[in-house]
Formats: structure tokens, sequence, C-alpha cells
């Protein structure tokens, strides 16, 4: 990673099943429900998300973004999207997997492109935070009615 990591990740153990978790995560749109990190999800495509989806999110201290689903797998329980702006892009990993009685979900940001290296390290510690809470707020609404 070096001095200036462009990539932020995170791993959290939550105690119930893989299905719940996945569940919770894949429906993008009540992320504003159990997150304070995300004000709004928008999708932009009719149907269910799959890959080519986009999505219009606003959250707190970023500018609105649209994200476009690039992998999306239910069995493996993951899925990625990208955004893109001046000289960079920025792509998250979403995953849960079973982990002893319960599922581990692990949460990622990556930056490349240009203007990454500048990007990531200006936003160090807000990628770090946003994670924690995203991690946190995923786990508490996963156990929830179980």
């Amino acid at each position: 990673m070096g001095l200036h990591p462009r990539h932020f990740s995170i791993a959290i153990e939550i105690q119930t099943s893989p299905a719940r978790v996945w569940s919770v995560m894949r429906d993008v749109e009540r992320w504003p429900d159990w997150t304070a990190t995300v004000t709004s999800v928008r999708l932009l495509d009719d149907g269910p998300l799959a890959v080519g989806s986009r999505a219009h999110i606003q959250q707190p201290k970023l500018a609105p973004a649209t994200w476009r689903i690039t992998e999306l797998d239910d069995a493996k329980r993951m899925f990625t999207w990208i955004t893109r702006g001046p000289g960079v892009l920025v792509t998250a990993r979403h995953g849960v997997e079973p982990c002893g009685h319960g599922s581990r979900a692990t949460l990622s940001i990556q930056f490349s492109g240009f203007f990454a290296p500048f990007v990531a390290r200006l936003t160090r510690k807000l990628n770090d935070q946003y994670l924690a809470i995203e991690a946190n707020g995923l786990k508490k609404r996963s156990e929830e009615d179980r």
C-alpha cells in the first residue's frame, strides 16, 4: 500500500446467516435506513439490481455520484460498483461469507487513475470512518429480528 494507500477495507463478524446479511446489503435503496453515511439512494433503472444497474447516491461530505454495478453474484453474495470523477475511478466491493455460526461482511473502496493518490489521501480519514459506520450499521440491521 505504501505511504498513501488507495485501498480501504473493513471486515465485521455478524451473528446471523449470510443470507440475512446479503438481503440487507443487496437492498441498496434501504441503506439510508441503517447507515448515516448515505442520505439517499435512488435506482435509475427498472427491474432488480443487476450488472449494469445504476444508482444515484447522496452522502454527507461527498458530492452526489452515480454508481454502476459491474459485478453481482447472488450465489457468492457479493457485488461491485464503480463511479468516476475527473481523473479517478472509485471501485467499491461488498460481500458476505459464512463465518463460524454467523457471517463476515467485507466492505472496501479503492481509488485508481491519475488523481487517485491525491483523492485517496484527501479522503483517507473519511473513508475509514464511513466504512466503520457502514459495517456497524449493517451488523446492527442484520442482527435485528433474526
